[in-house]
């Protein structure tokens, strides 16, 4: 098996202890024995079933438990098996704390240092795909690149760089400062007007982004604007939309007030995130848009959670706007599911934020889906979301062998997610027996 455990295939073997036998962490076939599968694709579970790889990729999926000639087992037979998870509203340069002095004194340095820890974090809690919604042209290429190189342990990885708005709004970083204080870099995240639009896309797709994040609506965590406000005109989205496209790029928008909401979908952006204050109007343009909702409700409860109860750790502004909205976001979640709007799964939080990500599992359940559904929001929808759901989100032929197993029924109990025992990506076994090997 090719593997970011080895450098030497003995030690490996030892590191793997009783779910990998002697010598086998160098084998290049694979099969994994699976008491109970839930591949992301169906609906039903299924008992007692091998899931074939070779390399990096699942080769086929056959009932009960087979050992091709050649291959090594991984015996998970007395665990639940799932895909990967992907969370699409990540933010993995960040260092999970909102303190109003971080923004005078963190630097990139920083957030890359904090953006490492976040990768491997990710990867111990299932995460083997993420879609980051926010960090810079530095930060975010070289944490990609180093994943890649396997100097150090993360998830595949797309990412937005800057998310980007127009002056005064949500991405605006001078918000709230005096306006004799300059802020490095805010140019790269301001848009004003369509021709601005179209040449911010061009410049981040040049810049390493693989996906596009816009903020048509004020937000909760930032000074001075208010989550209702339409701050985007209809041709700054429209010629975002367009120019991503054309470049194979998918956008995500940031909107919490109606008509952000509903502006973005009809511009044709392709995720709502947040969607606080969308109607049954708004579900309805999404339908007919096939645009997802992102609800993000672990960040809504995280910060809400600090409002109440550390507010004086907050900008200014902020622990009031987060102790308005949270309800709403909630609210907002359970509509838009019983709706048939598409849902896919994000937390808005960095991995070392303080929260278990997989929590969210437990948000989107308590809010009304159920939890095959739920599971469902970070495996197929989520896949398809990102637009790449040949190669994840399910176990199925074909995909990447990117695998988690937990102990019992998440069915049953859907925080068992929440308690990781063995993670693959792309057939390397990264976690075993509930610690990371590497």
């Amino acid at each position: 098996m090719k593997s970011e455990i080895t450098r030497g295939c003995a030690a490996a073997a030892l590191m793997i202890g009783s779910v990998l036998g002697a010598g086998q962490a160098c084998a290049k076939d694979v099969v994994i024995h699976a008491g109970t599968l839930i591949d992301g694709a169906s609906a039903t579970p299924r008992k007692q079933v091998s899931i074939l790889i070779h390399d990096d990729r699942i080769t086929g999926v056959q009932k009960g438990f087979v050992t091709p000639a050649g291959a090594d087992v991984i015996d998970l037979s007395t665990k639940t098996v799932l895909p990967g998870f992907i969370e699409t509203h990540d933010h993995i340069s960040a260092t999970g704390s909102r303190l109003p002095i971080n923004r005078f004194v963190l630097t990139e340095g920083d957030a890359t240092i904090a953006a490492s820890i976040n990768a491997r974090k990710e990867i111990e809690t299932g995460f083997t795909t993420v879609r980051d919604l926010g960090s810079s042209r530095v930060t975010a290429p070289a944490i990609i690149r180093a994943i890649a190189a396997k100097q150090i342990v993360g998830p595949r990885y797309w990412t937005a760089l800057q998310a980007m708005g127009p002056t005064g709004g949500h991405s605006d970083r001078q918000n709230g400062l005096s306006p004799d204080i300059h802020v490095d870099g805010r140019d790269t995240a301001i848009i004003d007007g369509a021709d601005d639009a179209r040449q911010k896309v061009r410049e981040h797709r040049r810049d390493g982004a693989t996906v596009i994040k816009i903020m048509p609506s004020g937000g909760v965590g930032s000074i001075g604007d208010d989550p209702n406000h339409l701050t985007m005109t209809d041709a700054e989205m429209v010629a975002v939309v367009e120019t991503a496209h054309e470049l194979g790029l998918k956008v995500a928008a940031h909107a919490h007030g109606k008509l952000a909401i509903d502006h973005a979908v009809r511009a044709g952006v392709d995720s709502i995130e947040h969607g606080t204050y969308a109607d049954a109007q708004s579900y309805a343009l999404m339908k007919q848009h096939g645009t997802f909702l992102v609800p993000t409700l672990l960040v809504a409860d995280a910060i809400y959670q600090q409002a109440v109860k550390a507010p004086e750790t907050l900008p200014p502004t902020v622990a009031d706007k987060a102790i308005a909205i949270t309800p709403t976001m909630i609210h907002n979640a359970a509509s838009a599911y019983k709706a048939g709007v598409k849902i896919a799964f994000g937390t808005d939080q960095s991995a070392t934020s303080g929260r278990n990500k997989a929590e969210e599992f437990a948000l989107l359940v308590k809010a009304g889906l159920t939890p095959m559904d739920a599971i469902f929001t970070a495996t197929r929808n989520a896949a398809e979301l990102i637009g790449t759901p040949q190669d994840i989100g399910s176990v199925q032929a074909g995909r990447y062998a990117d695998i988690v197993a937990v102990d019992g029924d998440p069915l049953s109990d859907i925080t068992r997610l929440q308690h990781i025992d063995f993670v693959m990506k792309g057939g390397d076994v990264l976690k075993s027996g509930g610690r990371m090997i590497r």
